[in-house]
């Protein structure tokens, strides 16, 4: 069964950093995209960052410049280095992880706090 296990969220004043991991378990290959996505209250969930095996990136315009998405794929597992954080960067952030075999998987994580005060 493949599992997807979040870390690193909290709380942190605005300008501060955080960095969150997602380690894959239960899965056999790579996955073809890991990323990380966020949902603030009363919002849609939203893409903030993926990364393909083949390491190219992909960002939303909001993040742009202050987030760096990153991964081991020896681990099957990625990160999310968030600097220069604004409070309208709280959310809970998920984890996503895209296998295609026979077919396309998309696995997801429990999610993790992030918030950041003014």
């Amino acid at each position: 069964q493949v599992q997807l296990v979040e870390s690193g969220g909290g709380l942190v004043q605005a300008g501060g950093s955080l960095r969150l991991s997602c380690a894959a378990s239960g899965i056999i290959f790579s996955p073809n995209s890991m990323g990380w996505y966020r949902q603030a209250p009363g919002k849609q969930r939203e893409l903030v960052a993926t990364i393909a095996r083949d390491g190219i990136t992909n960002y939303a315009d909001s993040v742009k410049g202050r987030f760096t998405i990153s991964r081991d794929n020896a681990k099957n597992t990625v990160y999310l280095e968030m600097n220069s954080l604004k409070p309208e960067d709280t959310a809970v952030y998920y984890c996503k992880a895209v296998q295609f075999g026979l077919g396309r998987s998309d696995y997801w994580g429990q999610g993790t706090q992030v918030t950041v005060s003014s």
